[in-house]
């Protein structure tokens, strides 16, 4: 008899996200994202940094202050970094799992790479413009939305 407990397909890839997540060195907000191609193949992931060649130490990561004081210009999100990551040839039809709702930049991406499907575990920026822009935009190209619906089971990794 085969194995009943193992991981479902949202589960085991919303994980690789929440892994991810580990590798982002922003004190305050850890996001990953996971694009999975339509038969299950996981193209790409990313997590929120600097950009390739910009010191994790010469960079603000700061909240608060003018905008050069503050990793919000500087920051690649988790979701344009896994589209950056990825050397293959098209992810149209491909689902994006991520830790946190995209905001509007990122949809805009989303959306031109062909993914048709976002898989989000946390929104806490619902109310935000950004967001609400995002849905607006998924909504008009199509791309279905959706929260992760998280079982009632804990993953453990050892190392």
């Amino acid at each position: 008899m085969k194995k009943l407990d193992y991981l479902k397909w949202d589960e085991y890839f919303m994980g690789i996200a929440l892994l991810s997540t580990q590798r982002s060195k922003d004190p305050s907000t850890n996001v990953g994202a996971c694009i999975v191609s339509v038969d299950n193949r996981i193209l790409s992931v990313g997590y929120n940094g600097m950009p390739t060649g910009c010191s994790d130490d010469e960079y603000p990561w700061e909240r608060e202050g003018s905008d050069l004081e503050t990793k919000y210009i500087y920051v690649c999100h988790a979701e344009l970094n896994a589209i950056l990551n990825y050397t293959g040839n098209g992810m149209k039809g491909s689902k994006l799992y991520v830790t946190l709702f995209p905001c509007n930049e990122c949809a805009k991406a989303i959306i031109q790479t062909g993914i048709k499907e976002v898989i989000y575990m946390d929104d806490k920026y619902a109310d935000t413009d950004p967001v609400i822009a995002s849905k607006r935009m998924f909504t008009s190209a199509g791309v279905k939305y959706r929260q992760y619906n998280k079982l009632n089971k804990d993953v453990v990794l050892t190392l």
